[in-house]
């Protein structure tokens, strides 16, 4: 299933959602491997097998094996770092803030593909965990780098419409009794 189909594919209801797949898909700010870095370390996210067999054929034909593999790596890692770092802020007792994480990060020093694209996917993915502390970590980041506020509110758009395509998906699947 590729992109297209997955918008084709989707109902009625969710019309705003097939414009934006669409729009996101060719949003003109990121440069591709920025784009379909962050759209497909999104699905990875989601969690949703058809919006990621359908982000992973189109992203195939853009993104190098290496981006592809640091596209997981930024879901993999902000999966642990969302659940520790969110935990970690809302507990009412702040000493936990100042101790050390005491957890492996490599792949945020040694991504595999440019530390400022990246950081756009880690941002995304956290947004996706509504994860304050790791969303303002990788605005800083990408900020210090130079990345402009528009690039950042590309890759949060992104992130908005890959969780939107994941829930129509699972609320489709759900409602015809496991095909969508």
């Amino acid at each position: 299933m590729s992109m297209t189909d997955l918008a084709n594919a989707l109902p009625d209801y969710a019309i705003d959602l097939k414009s934006n797949l669409n729009a996101l898909a060719n949003e003109p700010i990121l440069s591709e491997q920025q784009r379909w870095g962050c759209l497909l370390a999104c699905a990875y996210a989601a969690g949703e097998r058809a919006v990621i067999a359908a982000f992973e054929r189109e992203a195939d034909a853009r993104l190098t094996v290496e981006a592809t593999i640091a596209a997981k790596r930024a879901a993999s890692i902000m999966a642990m770092n969302t659940v520790y770092y969110s935990a970690v802020n809302l507990l009412q007792n702040h000493d936990y803030r100042a101790e050390p994480a005491g957890l492996a990060m490599s792949a945020l020093t040694h991504p595999g593909v440019d530390k400022i694209d990246f950081e756009l996917w880690a941002l995304a993915v956290s947004a996706l965990s509504g994860c304050a502390a790791c969303l303002n970590a990788h605005e800083i980041e990408l900020r210090k780098r130079g990345t402009s506020l528009e690039r950042i509110h590309a890759a949060l758009r992104i992130a908005a419409v890959v969780a939107s395509a994941a829930t129509t998906v699972r609320l489709e699947t759900a409602n015809s009794g496991g095909t969508p």
